[in-house]
C-alpha cells in the first residue's frame, strides 16, 4: 500500500491548474467573462478552490493526503493537451513553496556562506526535502547528486514519462534556489518502464 503524500504535492497541482487557466487581463467584464470560464476551464471551479483550501488546511494541521488521491490529480493533468506545462509548472510551484516555507536566516546562510560551508548544509537541507515532501531520497555519489522516488503520484498519469517533468523540474528549481544552478538533469530511471523507482541525476561538484 502506498504511503500518503505531503499535502505541498497536490496542492501544487491544482495551484498549477488554477493559475494557467486563470485569464491574465479580465477586464470590466470580469464577473461575467469568470462566470463564463467556469465552466469551461476546471481551474476556475469551485472545486478546485475547495480543494486547495481544505489542502492548505491539512497543511497547516501536519495532515497527510492519502496517495490514490494525489495520483488522481497528476492523472487529470496527464489528460489534458496542455499537461507537460502544467506538470513543469507544479513542480517550480513545489519547489519556490517549499523554499520560501523555510527562514529566511536559513536561505541567507546556504546562499551567501563559503561553497565549502554552504554546499554541506544545502546537501543536508535537500536530503530532508527529499524526504519530508518528495517520498524519495537524495543521495551524494562523487560529483553528482541523485534524486529517487520509489513513489511518483505523476508518473503513470501520462505517456513517455511526461509526467516525470513534475518531480524534474521540483529537483531543478530546487538546486537552483538553493546553489545558484542546477546544470543537466539526467532522468536515469523511470517506474514507468518497470524500473524500481524515478530517479534524477545532475551534477554536484561544478555547480
Amino acid at each position: 500500500m502506498s504511503r500518503p503524500v505531503h499535502p505541498r504535492i497536490p496542492l501544487s497541482l491544482l495551484e498549477s491548474i488554477r493559475r494557467i487557466d486563470t485569464p491574465e487581463d479580465q477586464g470590466d467584464t470580469e464577473t461575467e467573462y469568470v462566470a463564463e470560464l467556469r465552466n469551461k476551464r476546471l481551474g476556475l471551479s469551485d472545486t478546485v478552490y475547495t480543494q486547495i483550501r481544505r489542502y492548505n488546511d491539512a497543511m497547516k494541521r501536519g495532515q497527510k493526503i492519502p496517495f490514490a488521491e494525489a495520483e488522481g490529480l497528476g492523472t487529470l493533468i496527464g489528460r489534458r493537451p496542455d499537461s507537460v506545462e502544467l506538470f513543469r509548472s507544479a513542480g517550480l510551484i513545489l519547489a519556490n513553496d517549499i523554499y520560501e516555507s523555510m527562514s529566511s536566516t536559513t536561505r541567507g546562510t546556504v546562499r551567501t556562506f563559503p561553497k565549502f560551508l554552504s554546499r554541506p548544509l544545502a546537501l543536508k537541507h535537500l536530503t530532508g526535502i527529499a524526504e519530508k515532501f518528495l517520498g524519495g531520497s537524495l543521495e551524494k555519489n562523487g560529483s553528482f547528486v541523485s534524486l529517487r522516488v520509489p513513489e511518483s503520484v505523476t508518473v503513470n498519469g501520462s505517456p513517455n514519462s511526461a509526467g516525470c517533468i513534475y518531480y524534474e523540474e521540483a529537483f531543478r528549481e530546487l538546486l537552483r534556489l538553493f546553489v545558484g544552478t542546477a546544470g543537466q538533469i539526467e532522468h536515469t530511471q523511470c517506474s514507468q518502464k518497470g524500473e524500481a523507482a524515478c530517479e534524477w541525476r545532475a551534477e554536484w561538484s561544478s555547480n
